[in-house]
């Protein structure tokens, strides 16, 4: 089971929006000082907690592990992950480990972020396409949504695994058989890498989260 869904929170009424959040989320949103960033931690969970309670799933508990993935502490069998960008936040849940990103898709983007810090073949199929700030953020949610299913984040470095992109997107010497979804959501680029195939994402608005 992997279900995938995302929002635009641009509009969300943040005082309704806080009141619905645990204490702990409370505290988080509390520590940015700026209204979009509070919006998008607060949409980020009032997202998640949408889509768990559309699985039954009520009451969790988030803790966070060793290299900072959150993770539900009563609920083992079930797993998720966030990703904001933007006025956009991003949800996958699923029964197994998933990992996914979300970015806006800047054609003002430095490529040079790509030759110093992606893997050489990645950095040569940008330069070679068409529309390279477009094929950059390909490779960029596809291989931030794997290192986010790691665990790792960026403690795994962007040039030490590389992903390859034809007619299905896959990480080079993979031995787990993962999948990796890509997506163009209006001026974004959303990816997912998990266990399973992503088919089909939701769209949610803010009022259907609070």
């Amino acid at each position: 089971m992997i279900k995938l869904a995302y929002c635009d929170v641009s509009d969300l009424n943040l005082a309704d929006a806080y009141r619905l959040l645990p204490k702990t989320r409370q505290k988080k949103v509390d520590q940015f000082r700026f209204e979009k960033d509070k919006k998008l931690s607060a949409g980020a969970y009032l997202l998640l907690d949408k889509l768990l309670k559309e699985e039954n799933i009520t009451n969790p508990i988030l803790k966070t592990g060793k290299y900072g993935k959150a993770y539900l502490s009563n609920y083992e069998n079930i797993h998720f992950n966030l990703s904001h960008s933007g006025k956009l936040v991003a949800c996958a849940i699923s029964d197994e480990e998933v990992g996914v990103d979300i970015e806006y898709n800047d054609s003002t983007i430095d490529l040079n972020i790509a030759k110093h810090y992606f893997y050489n073949s990645e950095y040569e199929s940008i330069m070679n396409s068409q529309n390279p700030s477009d094929e950059f953020f390909k490779f960029w949610v596809l291989k931030e949504s794997y290192m986010k299913y790691t665990g790792l984040g960026f403690n795994l470095a962007l040039d030490k695994f590389e992903i390859i992109i034809n007619n299905e997107i896959k990480l080079k010497n993979d031995k787990n058989n993962l999948k990796f979804s890509l997506f163009d959501v209006n001026e974004y680029k959303m990816a997912t890498c998990s266990k399973y195939s992503v088919n089909e994402f939701f769209e949610y608005t803010s009022n259907e989260l609070i």
